[in-house]
């Protein structure tokens, strides 16, 4: 059997308030617990009494084989240094997004070098078109001419 000291909470809704017990690690966060150690009011200022630990019960539950979670570790090591070693964990992985975040991120990306592409194709059409309607000016006025003959040959016809 392996034993956790860890919080039960209790209080009402959004008042929080939870005991430091002992319990069996297979038992419900609420449920069924060895003894009560302490106490910890997360609504009380951080200067004041928010935890209060019975450190002689802690020790000897420590010394029986009970870990304490996380949060209660850091409580322990707070009160008194040499109860508990806590460190601070290390997930390097808690910032990175999830798969669908990433994936959207991608869909994303195409989108924006699309947009770029298609930037680029307009600016360079901008800057081609320029050149060749001035060549098309020299033709069009050339074109416009034998059309102009042939109207004033219809007139003269008449």
């Amino acid at each position: 059997m392996s034993l956790k000291i860890r919080l039960a909470r209790g209080g009402a809704k959004k008042r929080p308030y939870y005991r430091i017990v002992v319990a069996d690690s297979r038992s419900p966060r609420d449920g069924r617990f060895i003894e009560k150690i302490g106490s910890y009011n997360p609504m009380l200022p951080k200067d004041g009494e928010r935890v209060q630990i019975d450190m002689e019960k802690a020790k000897a539950w420590i010394a029986k084989g009970a870990k304490p979670t996380d949060r209660v570790g850091r409580f322990i090591h707070d009160i008194e240094a040499g109860a508990w070693a806590w460190e601070h964990g290390n997930n390097p992985k808690k910032g990175e997004p999830g798969q669908k975040a990433k994936e959207l991120a991608a869909e994303r990306a195409e989108k924006e070098e699309a947009k770029k592409a298609a930037a680029a194709e307009a600016k360079a059409e901008a800057e081609a078109p320029a050149e060749e309607p001035a060549a098309e000016a020299e033709e069009a006025p050339a074109e416009e001419a034998p059309a102009e003959e042939a109207a004033a040959e219809e007139e003269k016809s008449e």
